[in-house]
């Protein structure tokens, strides 16, 4: 069984507002349109209890088994937590002007090294969104040990 400490390899389904977003697994993500040919498909390995992963994932694993596979759903607070207006914020378009790209709804950026996603420009203004794009979201995952040591 799975306890604080180990090192383990879980493949993993997660689904958000019931549509599959991301897995581990290559056949299920060309089966749900989500493959990418520059991603390497494996178990995700990591050792249980050192945060490396969102807190509701890491607890799921617990007392599991080799084998064993489950499917749990993560509230926010376990997960990346709710969304927050004011990690929204408007600034300046010429704080760009120095940039190697032209600001464009929808992009994702680092903003002084922390990932934004720009929701709005105007003439003069950009909108940049700080939340986590799961923010705010109930994750549910299909979890598949693979492997314990």
């Amino acid at each position: 069984m799975i306890k604080k400490g180990d090192l383990v390899k879980v493949d993993y389904i997660l689904e958000v507002d019931g549509k599959v977003v991301d897995t581990s697994i290559e056949e299920v993500a060309k089966k749900e349109g989500i493959y990418s040919e520059d991603r390497e498909y494996k178990p995700l390995e990591f050792v249980v209890g050192e945060g490396e992963l969102i807190e509701g994932f890491e607890e799921a694993v617990l007392g599991m088994e080799k084998g064993e596979e489950k499917e749990v759903v993560i509230p926010p607070e376990k997960a990346y937590g709710e969304r927050r207006e004011e990690f929204i914020q408007e600034i300046p378009k010429e704080m760009f002007k120095d940039a190697d790209f032209e600001p464009k709804e929808g992009m994702n950026i680092l903003a002084n090294g922390i990932p934004a996603k720009i929701v709005k420009v105007t003439d003069d203004k950009v909108t940049l969104d700080f939340n986590h794009e799961l923010a705010g979201k109930h994750l549910k995952f299909k979890i598949i040990v693979r492997d314990i040591q």
